[in-house]
């Protein structure tokens, strides 16, 4: 039995490091069927970054991650970790366009180095502008 379940943790601890594995924003945009709705991990550099606050008050920030050829939207709640510079993104891939942008929901974006403008926000935070969906 206890060789039973070591195969299967062996087995999930494989899987799982497959699926960290980064793959490129030209990768998810050549093959968009292939990763839709799928966990990926990309890295890449912020451009855009826009903060806003829903309607219902919530925080959330998008931008533009880049590989230096080519990019994809990248959303997420809260407020962003970093303003530019380097990161990796771990999200679920969306197929569906928003505008002319394929989208990933991020569930984690980690912030690969410090970068100008990154200081910590006065007490009260930034000043979103508010959409209206």
């Amino acid at each position: 039995m206890s060789g039973a379940l070591l195969s299967l943790g062996a087995a999930l601890l494989a899987i799982t490091a497959a699926q960290a594995a980064p793959v490129s924003v030209g990768d998810i945009l050549s093959n968009p069927d292939r990763f839709d709705g799928q966990v990926v991990t990309i890295e890449g550099t912020v451009t855009n970054l826009r903060q806003h606050v829903s309607r219902l008050g919530d925080l959330y920030y998008k931008f533009d991650l880049s590989d230096g050829q080519q990019v994809i939207r990248v959303l997420s709640r809260g407020t962003p970790p970093c303003r530019s510079g380097a990161v990796m993104v771990e999200g679920t891939f969306n197929k569906m366009r928003r505008g002319k942008q394929y989208v990933v929901s991020a569930s984690r974006v980690i912030c690969r180095q410090e970068s100008p403008g990154d200081e910590p926000e006065p007490a009260g935070g930034p000043s979103p502008r508010t959409i209206r969906d």
